[in-house]
């Protein structure tokens, strides 16, 4: 999505992996801050300079500072297309690929919840997701390689179901993309122009020939092929990487970058585009040798790009190191740059090529490097053929050979998508079945040994057992990590093809979750300790029901279960303490500890099971109120006399077990002036009855009374006892 121009170059930017903080961060910092100033007042060309004279007058390397300079550069560049050229559409159907926008072949459902092709992630073209920047590499993890990419099995079995023909292609290309990972280019060559011949509209094919053709340094044919995608799909990022790589290759660097920007205008995430920007600004624009002459012109311009050039450092100014990105008409509403059909441009020809240092003399430019790295036949066939095809459009034909025709013709077969539309008869909700509950998938999540599962399945699965329900493999890190995030497909799918489906599925969730949410009804029953009102209690929860309970009081919004002792006869007792969840701190091993507070008591009116934990229906307790003055008088009397023995008590222990005391339940809760404001009576009480060594029998009684006057005595009686104990 677009941003604003403070959001993208003013705001602080994390670092890329393999970049890490040093000790120039203050210095980086007060950078930051005026390129935040210069920007959003429209001063994009100070802040550059700017950022290049920081680059220029301080060390080198600081990751935050060249990235904030490639920022900018593409903010620049953007601003200087005018507002026409819009963001990558990519492909239209249901199985799109978030990063190249095309079929989503093998795909593999990363952390976030957002799904690739393999290709965009074995290839490693972004650092961060495309559509919510969250990292795509493994916490610590440099590369893919640490993680093994697993294809999401749901997904993968529906686009083998849905578009064979489709799956075909995506299997070539792997094939194809191995040759040429092993070096083997000359059968990479045939294999790809074979496939072409075969299918003439696949652009990926095209893609992989020409990787080939730069293996076998062919650039000039490769430059033709690239070429031809950029004619069909205009707003493919990589395809503008991969030809800036080939002119890079070539010596022709500035064209190089202008088209490493054009590839991050489209995409700021490509990762290899922004890596390949920062190494021309420290190689070829900063590097002393190279530091204050400019860049040279290309005449294989990218027939979306206009002939006029991107100057980096063509006027001396005193406040910004002698550097400027570019000249004050580029700005203009009426100077930017527009898409213009062709494959060179018009004052492009061989005469262009070979008058380099003319053009370069005209224009204010240099050239950076020697001459372009072509092979023999591209030198050669650069030199002797007409290069100006302003009025022509390179077209590939099935022998790999490339023809040209007039503008206004339409090619033989233009390009189509096979995986628009998915006939209904294809459509099969136990496609969708989670393979746990054997029912429609709600809140899917995939793993990352590619299984999905609903969310809630899944999670009561690791309660059991850090593995995969279906795999057995490991799944410690992810358990740790607790992400679960919904895989975003698949529910998009569900959602379209199969609403009345999940609109059932989601009322049975909401009813379930209605009975969750009942704290008079099956309310979930922790049996474990003795829990007062108003009185800390934590818990460390490791067994797996009780995984199951914490998370629904959660999830449910309601917090809340009742915690009981054991009984012998019954389970548990007839009377507890409802506790208030205050935090959860999850253990990478899927156990928590959990913070609690006491609130209401209850009394048990019936016992019931719920997937392995207690229930009970309640009914809540509170004490009866003296509304006699006289009886009031007694029972104030009587709450002071109690209230100032347990102060006297409590003074009296040993500083060891005060401490402790204080460490656990914190301080004795002041004394209360109206003693009947709470349905629970004095706070002081509940927490002395906490601290106080006694038999958790004696406790319960204490607990299920509803006469203040009752537990005050109950208490005075206990503190006589260990008072006794205390002076002896």
């Amino acid at each position: 999505a677009a941003s604003s121009p403070a959001a993208t170059v003013g705001s602080e930017l994390p670092p890329e992996p393999g970049g890490s903080g040093g000790p120039g961060e203050g210095a980086d910092e007060e950078r930051e801050l005026l390129l935040a100033r210069l920007v959003p007042a429209s001063r994009l060309k100070e802040a550059v300079g700017a950022s290049l004279a920081s680059l220029c007058l301080g060390p080198l390397g600081g990751a935050q500072r060249l990235g904030t300079l490639v920022d900018c550069l593409v903010l620049n560049y953007r601003l200087r297309q005018g507002p026409g050229r819009g963001r990558e559409r990519g492909a239209e159907g249901p199985l799109r690929c978030c990063g190249c926008g095309r079929f989503l072949g093998e795909p593999v459902t990363v952390p976030c919840g957002h799904t690739y092709c393999r290709r965009c992630l074995r290839r490693e073209l972004r650092a961060r997701c495309r559509r919510c920047r969250d990292w795509l590499l493994p916490a610590g993890g440099t590369s893919t390689a640490a993680a093994p990419l697993r294809t999401s099995v749901v997904l993968n079995r529906l686009a083998e179901k849905w578009f064979p023909g489709e799956c075909e292609r995506a299997r070539a290309g792997a094939r194809l993309e191995e040759l040429l990972t092993q070096g083997r280019f000359r059968e990479a060559l045939g294999a790809a122009s074979q496939a072409l011949r075969a299918d003439s509209s696949d652009l990926m094919l095209r893609i992989y020939r020409a990787e080939s053709y730069v293996g076998l340094q062919e650039y000039k044919t490769a430059i033709e092929d690239l070429n031809f995608v950029i004619s069909k799909m205009p707003n493919w990022p990589e395809v503008y990487f991969q030809k800036g790589k080939v002119l890079q290759d070539s010596g022709f660097v500035g064209d190089a970058l202008q088209l490493f920007l054009q590839c991050l205008a489209l995409d700021e995430d490509f990762l290899p585009a922004k890596l390949e920007v920062e190494k021309v600004i420290l190689c070829d624009v900063l590097s002393p040798e190279k530091l204050g002459e400019s860049l040279k012109e290309s005449a294989w311009i990218s027939p979306h790009i206009r002939n006029k050039p991107f100057i980096l450092g063509s006027e001396v100014t005193a406040s910004y190191c002698n550097l400027q990105l570019c000249p004050p008409q580029s700005f203009g509403g009426s100077d930017v740059l527009e898409p213009v059909s062709g494959g060179l441009n018009r004052a492009q020809s061989a005469h262009a090529l070979n008058s380099t240092k003319d053009l370069a003399k005209e224009d204010g430019l240099k050239r950076v490097s020697s001459e372009p790295l072509l092979s023999g036949q591209g030198k050669g066939a650069l030199l002797k053929r007409k290069l100006s095809f302003s009025e022509q459009d390179t077209v590939v034909c099935e022998d790999g050979r490339n023809k040209h025709k007039k503008q206004g013709e339409s090619t033989k077969r233009d390009m189509t998508l096979a995986f628009g539309t998915i006939p209904g008869d294809l459509i099969d909700a136990s496609d969708f079945e989670c393979s746990l509950c054997m029912r429609l998938f709600f809140e899917p999540v995939t793993t990352p040994c590619g299984h999905t599962f609903c969310k809630g399945c899944l999670e009561r699965c690791l309660d059991h057992a850090p593995q995969c329900p279906l795999c057995k493999e490991s799944l410690k890190e992810y358990l740790a990590s607790r992400k679960y995030s919904i895989t975003e497909l698949l529910e998009e799918l569900i959602m379209k093809y199969l609403s009345d489906e999940l609109f059932e599925r989601k009322r049975i969730h909401a009813e379930e979750t209605a009975e969750h949410s009942n704290l008079t009804k099956n309310v979930p029953m922790f049996v474990c300790t003795m829990a007062y009102p108003t009185v800390p209690c934590p818990l460390h929860v490791f067994e797996p029901r009780y995984r199951l309970m914490i998370r629904r009081s959660m999830e449910t919004g309601t917090k809340q279960f009742g915690m009981c002792i054991s009984d012998s006869q019954n389970g548990f007792a007839d009377y507890g303490c409802m506790l208030q969840i205050r935090n959860v701190h999850f253990l990478p091993d899927g156990r928590s500890v959990v913070d609690t507070i006491g609130g209401k008591r209850f009394r048990v009116l019936q016992r019931g099971m719920k997937d392995g934990y207690c229930t009970a229906d309640i009914e809540y307790l509170e004490d009866v109120k003296v509304a006699d003055e006289e009886e009031l008088k007694k029972l104030r009397e009587l709450h002071n006399f109690v209230y100032n023995q347990a102060c006297s008590w409590f003074q009296n222990l040993r500083n060891k077990f005060r401490t402790q005391i204080l460490q656990h339940f914190g301080p004795m809760p002041d004394r209360e002036e109206n003693i009947q404001a709470m349905p629970n009576g004095p706070a002081w009480c509940w927490w002395l009855l906490a601290v106080l060594p006694v038999d958790p029998r004696y406790q319960l009684s204490v607990l299920s009374m509803m006469s203040l006057k009752d537990r005050l005595i109950k208490i005075q009686h206990i503190l006589t006892y260990f008072s006794r104990d205390q002076s002896k």
